[in-house]
């Protein structure tokens, strides 16, 4: 694409374009639209594209945000598709909600859809008509699983809430039934005091209860869905003994989207927002390994020149999805919105919206 194309026609990823016309474009076409705009960008979203940020953070807290930014009409956010579904859930009625890449999906997410966890929960509430089954769904889920957890009672969590949200859940019920995260639910469960073993996993590529033995889901309070992040489930406790012989001293915190190993072998566990925190927290020297997003280690470690900061497996590839999020793209999507066109809005079904606005309320209650 030459540099004299048409102010709203796409960059694309593979544009000969320089970063510096792209970062000057972009700067103009969002300063033209001042308060009207608000752009909410993810932590594990690109160098390139984060800068243009008016709030950081994981996707509950962005996603509130941006609907508290009541003079913008516009919400750009910078993440994926079901970050901006929640966004639109809980944005003001004038608010329309852009994601730069539609195609920007979550591997977690997309573990779980509405047609197999619908299935799991016929064959479990007919197998025990007896008790109540709460359903809880994580914040990385589409909004028609959102919605469904809110119409049998249930509630969304993320990683920073989901010990509150399980206990929640057990108050409410004898059975919990979570989903899409195998790997938080096993390190949530242990967090209660359960055995790493004790809950149940729901496999729905197995036709019959998941793969679980009628005796052994009788026997659980807590049913995981068998998916997982493809970027956490990237950390093993070999990374993590290595970078203990290379650094004494070393503090090593993963995030709970880890596996079990990986999570015992570590110092510590947190969501996003806590290892953020606990790199602030730290003293000036300390060498810390963390287990997350390559994107998000690497701005920490410009962020803190005074400590020694490396992610645990450093040829770790960053969430492919996120990263569909570029330049070329902001820049469209700004140019876009500034010579008055709105593509890529994500709207979600005003039903679907007031069912999965229940199971948030019911989070934000807790």
């Amino acid at each position: 694409m030459s540099t004299s194309a048409p102010a709203c026609s796409i960059p694309l990823p593979e544009s000969t374009i320089p970063e510096a016309e792209l970062i000057a474009r972009a700067t103009a076409a969002r300063a033209a639209l001042g308060d009207r705009l608000v752009i909410l960008g993810h932590h594990y979203q690109k160098h390139e594209v984060i800068g243009f940020a008016d709030i950081t953070g994981d996707s509950f807290l962005l996603a509130r945000r941006g609907a508290e930014a009541t003079q913008a009409d516009l919400v750009v956010f910078l993440g994926v598709y079901f970050m901006a579904e929640a966004a639109d859930i809980l944005s003001q009625p004038h608010q329309r909600v852009i994601l730069p890449d539609l195609g920007a999906g979550c591997h977690l997410a997309e573990c779980a859809d509405i047609f197999t966890v619908n299935d799991a929960w016929q064959q479990i509430t007919a197998q025990f008509t007896d008790r109540i089954i709460v359903p809880l769904t994580y914040m990385n889920s589409g909004a028609d699983l959102k919605a469904f957890v809110g119409r049998n009672g249930g509630a969304v969590c993320t990683s920073g809430n989901a010990e509150r949200a399980f206990r929640w859940a057990r108050e409410q019920g004898d059975m919990v039934f979570f989903f899409p995260d195998e790997h938080l639910g096993r390190n949530t469960a242990c967090r209660l005091g359960m055995q790493p073993d004790a809950p149940v996993v729901w496999d729905p590529r197995k036709p019959e209860l998941g793969g679980i033995t009628a005796d052994a889901l009788a026997a659980s309070e807590i049913v995981l869905w068998k998916g997982f992040c493809n970027v956490h489930t990237g950390f093993t406790v070999r990374q993590i003994d290595d970078a203990r012989a290379a650094h004494p001293g070393l503090t090593v915190i993963v995030h709970p989207e880890c596996p079990r190993p990986v999570v015992e072998a570590a110092d510590e566990d947190g969501s996003t927002e806590y290892i953020i925190r606990r790199l602030d927290e730290l003293p000036p020297g300390s060498a810390v390994a963390i287990g997350t997003d390559w994107n998000l280690v690497d701005r920490l470690r410009i962020q803190h020149p005074d400590k020694t900061v490396f992610c645990l497996n450093e040829h770790l590839c960053p969430c492919v999805t996120m990263n569909r999020i570029t330049l070329p793209k902001l820049t469209w999507i700004l140019e876009s919105l500034a010579a008055g066109e709105v593509p890529n809005v994500v709207k979600v079904d005003d039903d679907m919206a007031r069912d999965a606005r229940l199971a948030l309320d019911r989070m934000l209650a807790l």
